[in-house]
């Protein structure tokens, strides 16, 4: 019979449609592109405070371009103009922002198995793992919308931020002090909004949230810039040891509940 034949078929990617009522806003569809783009342009504009910051602290314009869009890590960026600004070296500067982007690298670990680059392709997905491409990538339902949510997230804020950069240079004069206009928090505050659903959600990421920010809040005045934040990973670490599975590999999805696509694993 049609019917017989047509229950035999693939299982579904959702639960039907009375999950939707169930699982709430956690089973709408996915949109990566829309999400991604908000999020590049809410989070790029941000750039305008290192524009005039990296002035501010004896860049030129160009060299603050320049820092923008070939390391195009903000963390790092700012600290390195916070330490010359202070009168820090330059190699002191860079040895700080190094070590604080080297996060990144981490990221890009966990990246890999999800993007899976080709080629020269591996370039550009290398520079565009940061803190908010990595956020809005792994929250994505399943690798193909991953993907998409990467990529147009990784080109929205890539473009946003340098223009910003450059805005903010031409303009440190006329801007005045970036912390007036709530700029700075722009950045770390999309960064909250990503992870929110998972604090909200699960013990042991609140767990591991609370220790992470412990740890940087002790260390900060102690350390130099970029060891606080490195430290405040262990945290993750920690957590990732203690934590049990919450699903088994071959369980799909406990009908529509969204989640991301790790298979459990935290």
């Amino acid at each position: 019979m049609p019917a017989q034949r047509t229950d035999s078929g693939p299982a579904p990617d959702y639960a039907g449609p009375g999950a939707a009522d169930e699982a709430g806003p956690a089973a709408r569809p996915p949109r990566p592109v829309r999400d991604g783009i908000g999020l590049g342009l809410a989070v790029g504009v941000s750039g305008l405070a290192f524009g005039a910051a990296a002035v501010g602290s004896g860049l030129t314009v160009w060299q603050a371009c320049a820092l923008s869009i070939l390391a195009f890590t903000g963390a790092s960026q700012f600290a390195l103009a916070g330490v010359i600004a202070s009168g820090g070296s330059l190699l002191a500067g860079t040895a700080g922002a190094i070590l604080l982007g080297s996060r990144n690298a981490l990221y890009g670990l966990r990246l890999a198995e999800v993007l899976r680059p080709r080629g020269l392709g591996r370039l550009p997905a290398a520079v565009g793992i940061v803190d908010e491409t990595t956020a809005i990538t792994l929250a994505q339902p399943d690798p193909v919308t991953a993907r998409t949510a990467f990529i147009a997230t990784s080109w929205c804020l890539y473009l946003t931020w340098n223009a910003a950069t450059l805005g903010g240079a031409l303009g440190a004069g006329r801007l005045g002090s970036p912390q007036a206009f709530g700029i700075d928090v722009v950045g770390p505050a999309a960064f909250l909004a990503l992870i929110w659903p998972r604090l909200a959600s699960g013990h042991t990421e609140r767990l591991v949230a609370l220790g992470g920010a412990a740890l940087a809040l002790m260390t900060t005045p102690v350390l130099p810039v970029g060891v606080p934040v490195i430290l405040a990973a262990t945290a993750a670490l920690a957590g990732a040891l203690t934590a049990p599975a919450v699903a088994e590999p071959g369980a799909e999805g406990a009908a529509g509940t969204g989640g991301d696509f790790t298979g459990g694993r935290r």
